[in-house]
C-alpha cells in the first residue's frame, strides 16, 4: 500500500532545510494552519462573541501564538509558564483564559494580574483564590458531568478524572460566589480528547445549556459564556474524517436556540478552547535514518527518540509515517521504526509496513506532531529538545526555537561545586 498522506514540501525542498537546520526538527505549516483557524472562526460567525481559545499547551510557541492571536484567537493557559508566554506577547484581559487545577497560589496571583479569566476545577479554589488574590469580577467552573457523558482513552471516564465540579457543586459554588460579590460567571467543561464523532459536542452543549437553565432558576445567575472545551481530534490515520465544524456548528446553534433563546435565557457567548485540532495536522517531525537493524524482526533505527514526541509511547498512539522519495513505492515490508533511548517504548511505530527498500539516509516524516509533540519532549539519557520550524507562505523558513545545547543542558549544574564537592 502507498503513502496516502501528503507533506507540504518536496522532497528537494526538505534537503535543502536540513542542510541548515540539522534532523531531527519539528517544522510547522504556518498557511495551513491559518487556514484552519479562520474555518475554525467563521464556523461559529453566528454567535455574538464567540471565542477559541488556543490551548497552548499543545504547542507552546510564541511565534505561532502570535499568528493565531492576528486570526482572532484568545489563549488557553493551564500553568505560571503559559500566562507568562501570553504576557510576553502582550496579551491581557480577557482574551485570556486560566483553567488550571491543583493549582498554586502564585499563579492565581498572576492571572489575576494579568486579567485573565479564571476557570476554577474545585469548589474549594474559591476560597483559595480569595485568599491569594482576591476574587475578580469574573469567575467560570469546570463541570464535570460524571455518568452523563463518556470519555476516551486519553482523558478517561469523567467519573474517574481529577476534573472539575460535580453538579450539586456547580450550585453551591455560584451561591457562594453571588454571596460574595461576583457579577459575571462562566461555564466550562472537557469530557474527551482528540474526539472524531460531530455529534459529542453537540450532546456535549446540550448538557452545557441545560446546567445554564438550572442555575438560571435556582439561582437567577445569567451564565455569560459557556465553554465547550476543547477535545476536537484529528484524522491521524488517512481513513480517518476530520471533525466537519460546520456541522458541529448547525448543532449547537439548534440546541441554543431551543434550550437558550426559546427559554427567555439571556444570550450568551459560546468559546471552544481547542488545541490539538489548530496546529496538530500541520506539524511534521523531520528525522534521518541512521541504521537498519535485523534480529527477530526489522527496525529502523532514526535520529529522533520519543524524547521529540512521545505519543506513541504513551498513548500507542498512530502516526502516519512517510519515506521522503519512497511515498509512491510498495508499502510491503514490516519494520518497527525506533530511536536511540535506553528503553524499549522507544519507538514511532511497530509493524508498520513501509518500503523495504529503506536505507541510512533517508529522510523520514512523521505527521500530526504540531500538538503535543515538542511541547512534551524531554531531556532522558541527555537526549537534547529539537529545534522547531515555521515554513512560511512564501516558502521561506523561520526559526521559531533553536535546538538545544549541552550547555543548555547543563545549564542548571554547578560543576565548579562538583570539583570541590567531597
Amino acid at each position: 500500500m502507498a503513502n496516502i498522506k501528503s507533506v507540504p514540501f518536496t522532497k528537494e525542498r526538505i534537503t535543502e532545510i536540513i542542510e541548515k537546520y540539522p534532523t531531527p526538527f519539528h517544522i510547522y505549516d504556518e498557511e495551513a494552519m491559518m487556514h484552519y483557524a479562520q474555518y475554525f472562526i467563521n464556523s461559529f460567525d453566528w454567535n455574538e462573541g464567540f471565542k477559541q481559545y488556543y490551548a497552548i499547551k499543545a504547542c507552546p510557541n510564541p511565534y505561532i501564538m502570535k499568528l493565531l492571536r492576528e486570526q482572532g484567537m484568545g489563549i488557553d493557559c493551564s500553568s505560571m509558564a503559559e500566562l507568562v508566554l501570553a504576557e510576553k506577547i502582550g496579551m491581557r484581559g480577557e482574551e485570556i483564559m486560566f483553567t488550571s487545577n491543583n493549582t498554586p497560589d502564585e499563579e492565581f496571583k498572576k492571572a489575576v494580574e494579568l486579567g485573565a479569566i479564571i476557570n476554577l476545577d474545585d469548589i474549594k479554589h474559591i476560597a483559595t483564590l480569595e485568599r491569594a488574590a482576591g476574587l475578580p469580577e469574573m469567575v467560570c467552573f469546570r463541570y464535570n458531568p460524571g455518568a452523563l457523558k463518556g470519555g476516551n482513552i486519553i482523558i478517561g471516564n469523567p467519573e474517574d478524572s481529577k476534573y472539575g465540579f460535580t453538579r450539586e457543586q456547580l450550585i453551591e459554588g455560584y451561591t457562594i460566589l453571588k454571596e460574595k460579590g461576583v457579577k459575571r460567571f462562566g461555564l466550562h467543561t472537557m469530557v474527551a480528547s482528540n474526539e472524531l464523532d460531530n455529534d459529542y459536542f453537540v450532546e456535549t452543549a446540550e448538557i452545557i445549556f441545560d446546567v445554564v437553565a438550572e442555575v438560571k432558576e435556582k439561582l437567577d445567575i445569567d451564565i455569560e459564556f459557556a465553554n465547550m472545551g476543547g477535545g476536537i481530534g484529528i484524522p491521524y490515520k488517512s481513513e480517518h474524517k476530520p471533525v466537519d465544524l460546520e456541522k458541529v456548528s448547525a448543532g449547537i446553534k439548534a440546541k441554543y436556540e431551543e434550550m437558550i433563546l426559546n427559554k427567555d435565557l439571556k444570550p450568551m457567548k459560546i468559546f471552544f478552547e481547542s488545541g490539538r485540532a489548530i496546529t496538530g495536522p500541520y506539524g511534521y517531525l523531520v528525522t534521518k535514518v541512521r541504521h537498519i537493524k535485523e534480529t527477530y524482526k526489522k527496525y529502523i533505527g532514526v535520529d529522533a527518540t520519543m524524547a521529540n514526541l512521545m505519543r506513541p509511547a504513551l498513548y500507542g498512539a498512530y502516526h502516519h509515517i512517510t519515506v521522503m522519495g519512497k511515498e509512491d513505492q510498495p508499502h510491503n515490508q514490516l519494520y518497527d521504526v525506533a530511536g536511540s533511548l535506553c528503553e524499549n517504548n522507544d519507538k514511532f511505530a511497530i509493524n508498520r509496513l513501509m518500503p523495504s527498500d529503506v536505507e541510512p539516509g533517508d529522510i523520514i516524516v512523521i505527521h500530526d506532531t504540531g500538538a503535543h509533540g515538542h511541547a512534551m519532549g524531554f531531556q532522558y539519557n541527555g537526549k537534547l529538545r529539537s529545534a522547531e520550524l515555521l515554513l512560511r507562505p512564501d516558502g521561506s523558513v523561520k526559526e521559531i526555537r533553536r535546538a538545544e545545547t549541552l550547555d543548555d543542558f547543563y545549564a542548571t549544574i554547578d560543576f565548579d561545586g562538583v570539583e570541590d564537592f567531597d
